[in-house]
């Protein structure tokens, strides 16, 4: 057998842990630096600004269901089919389609939830629901 000698076991049996350890107070520190302190200590009344009107998109296309279920693209009754059809087509006219739904207050929950589905089957994932002011 080969004997080895002492200074060869010597080194291997130390480890070096400053690289460990400025790994460690590197993280500590942008931990601190990055975590903001609360500021609650004193009571202030934040000003309020005026909102200011959005840009109205170039084109809003319109789905409103009547109180009967019907369902209208644009004011032209479609069924639920041509409403996919115009849909697709109208979104690969204008990638950047936008759709408002518009629903009766009396129609059935399950119309809205066909007509939303129907939205997202076309890909059409600008959608808003239409209310009235108070």
């Amino acid at each position: 057998m080969k004997k080895y000698s002492k200074t060869s076991h010597h080194s291997l049996s130390e480890l070096n842990i400053t690289p460990l350890l400025d790994l460690a107070f590197v993280l500590l520190v942008i931990f601190i630096i990055t975590t903001a302190p609360t500021v609650s200590d004193i009571s202030i009344n934040l000003p309020s600004a005026q909102s200011v009107a959005k840009d109205a998109p170039p084109k809003i296309n319109y789905v409103s269901v009547d109180n009967a279920g019907k369902v209208y693209f644009n004011q032209k009754e479609v069924s639920s089919s041509e409403l996919l059809a115009y849909l697709v087509d109208f979104r690969k006219a204008d990638p950047d389609l936008n759709v408002v739904v518009r629903g009766d207050s009396a129609v059935q929950y399950k119309k809205i939830v066909e007509v939303l589905d129907t939205l997202s089957q076309a890909n059409v994932t600008k959608v808003g629901l239409a209310t009235e002011p108070q």
